[in-house]
């Protein structure tokens, strides 16, 4: 199957993603990034009528559960301590990447359905434990809920863009206490004599993209685990894909000490959206990480007129910077009669729980009142 073929399906979905772009997976796999080495076994499905690519989705076939964001370790615990092999599973999803949207591309509904009932057939003729899709688009939830997949939620914190004059304006939504806490992260970080500049696509250069990678490496580091990515995935993007990166560089006296990349959206006539990925930092600063990682890419998406801003997996405290939360979705099937009847109960209790933390949420918002 060509790239254009994989790249045009994309496009006519509902809710595509960069990352679910040919060149992006395929950079994953070429790197050695998410590579059968590396326990991620690609098994691309595809779905056609005469020549015509009808669906398609990536699948992996995978021996652990790093890299997914969708927690399922106390499933495989459970598995192990009843002598039965919870690994290896098959995962539909983007690896290292928890970012909502089409997993399953499909030209209609039939075909979508068609593609997760092929999907569940794949699964047993392979004798693997269970098929999980991860931060699927709504019509993926609902092909796979017509299939009787268990349904699984999330939460994530994004950002809206209401239409926002420019970062004061948008301060100015906000309620007195928490735009005074913003106004403090953003002055203690220019105190320190911390400046950014940012580069979009190819005015990225390849020395700065060497600087983000040493500070991305860094902070995988300092907290005890080698980076997801290699640098040759960068490089890969950066050949393949330029347009859908914006870099943040900060400096302190001439010199860079920390930096961001922001992901944005490609498909022509669609909204702009920005996606936070990573960061890293060879100096430290207070408030530091919001800036890079909040207040800049906010203010640039309100100069630029992106619609959204995803800040990525969990973190509470992004509603004190007004990432709202939302609600995400998987979807899951497990072979086993009796293990799928236990963890579609145990879903049932979490899916309560999940509900009144949303409840309580949405009673912090750090908006004035209405």
């Amino acid at each position: 199957m060509s790239p254009q073929a994989w790249n045009a399906l994309l496009a006519t979905q509902a809710e595509p993603s960069p990352f679910m772009r040919h060149e992006y997976l395929s950079a994953l796999t070429d790197s050695r990034s998410a590579a059968p080495d590396s326990g991620w076994l690609p098994q691309f499905v595809t779905l056609w009528q005469g020549e015509q690519l009808q669906a398609a989705c990536a699948l992996y076939v995978k021996d652990h559960s790093y890299g997914e964001y969708v927690f399922d370790w106390a499933w495989a615990n459970a598995y192990e301590q009843h002598g039965l092999a919870y690994y290896p599973k098959a995962v539909v999803a983007v690896p290292f990447t928890p970012v909502p949207g089409a997993r399953l591309l499909a030209r209609d509904a039939e075909s979508r359905t068609l593609l997760v009932q092929g999907l569940i057939a794949l699964c047993k003729q392979l004798e693997l434990s269970s098929l999980h899709l991860l931060f699927g688009a709504d019509a993926d939830i609902a092909a796979c809920t017509e299939a009787g997949l268990m349904l699984r939620n999330t939460v994530q914190f994004h950002w809206t863009n209401a239409h926002y004059a420019d970062f004061d304006a948008f301060l100015a939504s906000l309620s007195h206490d928490k735009r005074k806490k913003i106004r403090q992260e953003r002055r203690k970080v220019a105190d320190a004599g911390v400046s950014f500049r940012w580069s979009r696509g190819a005015d990225i250069r390849k020395a700065d993209w060497d600087f983000f990678y040493r500070c991305y490496e860094r902070t995988y580091r300092e907290h005890g685990n080698p980076p997801y990515l290699t640098r040759d995935f960068f490089r890969r993007m950066a050949d393949t894909m330029p347009e859908a990166w914006l870099l943040f560089i900060a400096e302190r006296n001439g010199k860079p000490m920390a930096s961001s990349l922001i992901a944005l959206s490609t498909e022509p006539d669609r909204p702009l959206v920005a996606y936070g990925r990573y960061w890293g930092a060879l100096e430290r600063v207070d408030c530091l990480h919001f800036e890079a990682c909040y207040y800049q890419p906010l203010a640039w998406c309100i100069e630029h007129g992106a619609q959204r801003f995803e800040g990525g997996a969990q973190g509470e405290h992004k509603m004190a910077r007004a990432l709202m939360p939302v609600k995400t979705t998987s979807a899951h099937w497990l072979a086993h009669p009796s293990f799928a009847d236990a963890v579609e109960r145990f879903l049932e209790r979490e899916g309560a729980g999940i509900e009144n933390y949303m409840d309580h949420l949405g009673e912090r918002s750090p908006f004035k009142s209405a």
